[in-house]
């Protein structure tokens, strides 16, 4: 079996932020290999660098040391070849466009043309289960469904990385587990790679492929879980010994990274 290409490779990882009173230590020696096709989850307390570290695969902000990666290229690179997508944990919608015309603009920005732009926009809207909301408002839809007209954008233009800063954290539980499944799914049809922040222990198991559990400032790398769990995963695998026993290895790894209990 072919060794799967390294989509995002960290090595020494630093990011320091110089605040008004002493600097802040955002990221300490991340060490990190995403391999093409990987689920991983980021988890750990707020403050610990997770959203940092999706910020800087995708350029928006710079590490002070260390080396990164992805697809081969800098962060810099990778940006301006359109490597990834990005979804944030508000839907970010403009209220004024439509939902097909919020998935159109980075076409737009990229210049596609028309007929193009249609083609991808009906895909993607298809993969996240949106057909027969193109001409509504954002204002029109659920959160759930604002979410996924997200995501959708963020398909559009079909980067084969997708970055995901807790995009169901605001969402109620019935919901949320509905996306996770719908998410597995997308995942499975589209084969991208899914980098992936939540707060959420049985969210992070049920989804990924690799846990990454980060301690509080400075942000570090306490451990990296390979999960064992087959990629077709109903609800009810959340119910097994088996994920019981990788949620319980998270916890523990939050915990023993914490100096203090909440």
């Amino acid at each position: 079996m072919t060794q799967a290409a390294s989509v995002v490779s960290a090595k020494d990882l630093c990011l320091t932020y110089q605040a008004n009173d002493a600097p802040v230590h955002a990221l300490s020696n991340v060490n990190l290999d995403v391999k093409k096709g990987d689920f991983v989850s980021f988890i750990g307390p707020s403050g610990c660098g997770k959203t940092t570290f999706l910020r800087v695969i995708a350029d928006l902000e710079k590490k002070t040391s260390g080396t990164i990666t992805v697809n081969g290229m800098t962060p810099e690179e990778a940006r301006k070849a359109r490597a990834y997508g990005y979804v944030f944990q508000a839907p970010a919608l403009y209220p004024w466009r439509t939902i097909e015309k919020n998935i159109a603009l980075p076409l737009e920005i990229m210049n596609y043309a028309a007929d193009d732009r249609q083609k991808r926009i009906a895909e993607a809207l298809d993969l996240v289960g949106l057909t027969g909301f193109e001409k509504k408002f954002p204002w029109q839809l659920s959160g759930g469904m604002q979410q996924r007209a997200s995501i959708a954008r963020a398909l559009a233009f079909d980067a084969d990385l997708l970055l995901m800063d807790e995009p169901f954290g605001a969402l109620d539980e019935i919901v949320r587990d509905h996306l996770n499944e719908e998410l597995l799914k997308l995942w499975a049809r589209t084969d991208k790679t899914i980098c992936f922040v939540t707060h959420s222990i049985p969210e992070a198991v049920y989804l990924s492929t690799k846990i990454v559990v980060m301690s509080p400032r400075p942000g570090r790398v306490t451990d990296i879980i390979d999960s064992p769990l087959p990629r077709e995963r109903p609800l009810d695998i959340r119910e097994t010994p088996e994920f019981l026993e990788i949620a319980h290895r998270v916890r523990e790894g939050l915990r023993a990274g914490h100096s203090y209990e909440h």
